[in-house]
């Protein structure tokens, strides 16, 4: 087997190359995965630009992966299973740790921020991290496995109810996946706002209802509901104006569900949130089973996930890819394919 494999290096701020290194080693209870896919997301794009909090230069990023096995060691993991990640590293000793929610771990680390990720030939993860995926499900629709479980967890804390009119406000990729689990667990009614022409024209070509453009959410939803507003609403896109919204987009006694992660604290009518008796719920990652569920949903084909628009980019061109993330136009996902792709 080769000892050196391609990898893209975050240098620092907005600088990220391919270089030749070592490929990693296996310690005991880890497996040594080929990757086939990474997905980039809105935290890669914050290490790119150095203001992820934690990131260092020298890292390798990435922690939306798919991969083969390569060196399953004495884990049970057989050469050539299909796998996805579950890119978390918790400490195992806080207080959420020991109550068996290691998510949302007072320590939490990931993959591709604190340790080596998955931007390159090959990547070392322990057993446990990996989940296997079922045969014939393609690494392209594995590769969104991680993002899927955010929203499979999203809406597994929000309460949603089957029949419920459900509001998401934002459409990239974490708010579609929310929108099409919430839909799949019974929603009535799927409304999502976002204020991008092509991202509506692919939100309805999915068959989801969309904020018309120009139109306030709440005026809306209210026109929708006899004027009361959503049952449950999901914040994906982690912006103020967004957050300004939620109160007036839910009913009285609706939940408020806080997926996209905001970097800065934002202006929310929390008189508006008591005199409705709203539930705010915040969402940090997920758990296990949300990981598995979402392994479940792919590899059923319920949600149709070959049809969200996906562009992908080979390792060499990974500059390129991160591009094409932070311009978030003519696709909803970007790939990049390492050389374990198949």
């Amino acid at each position: 087997m080769t000892t050196s494999m391609q990898a893209a290096v975050w240098q620092g701020p907005d600088t990220i190359t391919v270089e030749q290194v070592p490929v990693p080693e296996v310690p005991a209870g880890w497996v040594l995965v080929e990757v086939e896919y990474t997905g980039i997301c809105g935290t890669d794009l914050s290490i790119l630009h150095g203001t992820h909090p934690r990131a260092q230069a020298g890292i390798v990023p990435g922690h939306e992966i798919v991969g083969v096995v390569a060196d399953g060691g004495t884990t049970g993991l057989a050469v050539g299973d299909r796998v996805v990640a579950e890119p978390l590293i918790s400490c195992g000793h806080c207080l959420a740790c020991r109550s068996g929610s290691m998510h949302v771990c007072r320590n939490l680390e990931l993959y591709g921020i604190d340790a080596p990720g998955s931007l390159a030939g090959y990547v070392a993860l322990p057993a446990s991290a990996l989940h296997v995926v079922p045969a014939g499900v393609p690494a392209r629709l594995a590769a969104l496995v991680e993002p899927l479980a955010v929203a499979v967890h999203a809406v597994a804390r929000s309460g949603l109810r089957a029949g419920d009119t459900v509001a998401v406000l934002g459409g990239g990729p974490i708010g579609v996946l929310t929108a099409l689990v919430a839909a799949h667990a019974g929603a009535g009614r799927v409304v999502v706002g976002e204020p991008r022409t092509w991202r509506r024209e692919v939100i309805a070509g999915l068959g989801l209802d969309v904020v018309p453009d120009g139109v306030d959410a709440a005026a809306h939803l209210a026109s929708l509901t006899a004027g009361e507003g959503a049952d449950v609403t999901f914040d994906t896109a982690g912006h103020p104006a967004v957050a300004a919204q939620l109160p007036g987009v839910s009913r009285v006694l609706g939940s408020i569900v806080i997926v996209g992660v905001h970097k800065q604290p934002a202006p929310v009518d929390l008189q508006a949130i008591c005199f409705k008796e709203q539930t705010l719920v915040g969402v940090r990652v997920y758990t296990h089973e949300d990981v598995a569920q979402a392994v479940r949903l792919v590899a059923s084909g319920e949600l149709g996930l070959e049809r969200l628009p996906v562009a992908e980019f080979a390792l060499e061109d990974v500059a390129a890819a991160f591009e094409s993330a932070a311009a978030g136009q003519d696709n909803l996902k970007v790939l990049v394919r390492s050389g374990g792709a198949r």
